[in-house]
């Protein structure tokens, strides 16, 4: 993490340096061959040595960028670079200043940022495509950033399996499905992508629901589900613990009323194992625009926004990260056991939430969302299981995710 700083002030200079240490970054000294082609281009009061202050030469000459940028690329100390331009007034051709500066960045394939206080500046640096920040720290930040999200790319790159050993996400969704999935396609997906799911029936009418009740053999949830009512709760349409005909048959006719008025007319039922653990933890999953897919993990029920007790990774990634992961949550230490209870399936977890940042992988720019919560968590050799997902998905034409690192 080795950070080039070029600026036509001594003080910037200063500022940069001091916001680099501090965040863990490296002003490396630049090679003997490096300083000497600087001092061929640089009057003899500028400095040559990391930070390079250039000086008001620079007014002067305002080809100095292009001409002291290249030789700093070549240098093999050069991983990052920071341009910093507090002053640029009357005289100084900041326009030139950016296109060298443009043209060094797309040729160096390493990041280049810029400090700019004056917003005309700014404003000119930013419209030849280079992220501009209004002090040294605000950079510095921005660079360190992107360093700790590169080294988290490359351990999950090696700690991902081979391929032969890796789950193979299915086809997202048919081609012309877009929004929400019913819970019931939701279920349907994350079980084919290697998610283990609560035991459940898919039923149209009483006399199924019925038949799926026996079946399990256990008091069950009964979910109305619809494309169209991705968020049930609210509208009545979930029935927890019924473990008797009479019940589940007036719960059944008390949700196809409802149906009826929310006027939905591809609803069917969820009857679902009433699934005991635990923990409820939660896990999520998104393609961001930016970073690519991400996935969540943490506390999870009804409290997950109040608690806000989750962590995030970057797949690929394996179980022993997740594991990491959990044990820096206040929920980290519940899961351990604690007053006499056994210690979570921590391990089940895991690899819930390996399988489902795979499926976001191999998904990719379909997929929106994918929110799982409760994930239920027995003690250790009885599992997790999902019990409610939700998953959202973008039209088959959504464009690709950028990546920056």
């Amino acid at each position: 993490p080795r950070v080039v700083v070029v600026s036509n002030s001594g003080a910037s200079c200063v500022l940069a340096s001091d916001a680099a240490a501090e965040r863990g970054l490296e002003i490396a000294p630049l090679a003997d061959a490096t300083q000497q082609a600087l001092a061929e281009r640089l009057p003899g009061y500028a400095t040559t040595v990391n930070p390079v202050d250039i000086t008001a030469a620079l007014l002067s000459n305002n080809g100095l960028f292009g001409q002291v940028l290249p030789v700093i690329g070549a240098d093999p100390a050069a991983d990052m670079f920071l341009l910093d331009i507090p002053v640029a007034g009357r005289g100084y051709d900041v326009d030139s200043f950016a296109t060298d500066a443009a043209g060094f960045a797309q040729a160096a394939s390493r990041p280049v940022v810029v400090v700019a206080w004056q917003d005309s500046v700014a404003a000119t640096f930013r419209a030849h495509g280079l992220p501009v920040y209004a002090d040294e720290i605000q950079a510095m930040d921005a660079l360190s950033a992107l360093l700790r999200l590169r080294r988290l790319r490359e351990r999950g790159r090696m700690a991902s399996p081979p391929a032969s050993q890796g789950i193979v996400a299915a086809e997202p969704a048919p081609n012309d499905a877009a929004g929400f999935l019913s819970e019931a396609d939701s279920l349907a997906l994350l079980a084919g992508n290697g998610l283990a799911v609560i035991e459940h029936a898919v039923c149209h009418t009483a006399d199924e629901a019925i038949a799926a009740w026996r079946r399990i053999g256990a008091p069950v949830a009964l979910k109305a589900c619809s494309a169209q009512l991705p968020h049930k709760s609210e509208h009545g349409l979930v029935a927890l613990g019924l473990d008797d005909e009479t019940a589940l048959r007036a719960a059944f006719s008390h949700q196809a009323q409802t149906l009826g008025k929310l006027n939905v007319r591809d609803g069917a039922w969820l009857v679902a194992r009433m699934q005991r653990g635990q923990h409820e933890c939660a896990l999520g999953a998104r393609v961001d625009p930016v970073l690519g897919p991400v996935v969540m993990i943490g506390s999870g029920g009804k409290y997950v926004e109040a608690l806000r007790d989750v962590a995030v990774l970057m797949p690929p990634f394996d179980a022993a990260q997740v594991v990491e992961k959990l044990r820096g949550l206040r929920i980290g230490a519940l899961l351990q056991g604690v007053r006499g209870d056994p210690p979570a399936d921590v391990a089940a977890l895991a690899q819930q939430a390996v399988a489902l940042g795979n499926y976001a992988l191999a998904a990719g720019p379909r997929l929106a969302s994918v929110d799982i919560n409760p994930v239920m968590v027995g003690a250790v050799g009885q599992g997790a299981v999902a019990v409610d997902a939700l998953v959202e998905l973008h039209a088959a034409s959504q464009p690709a995710a950028r990546m920056t690192a």
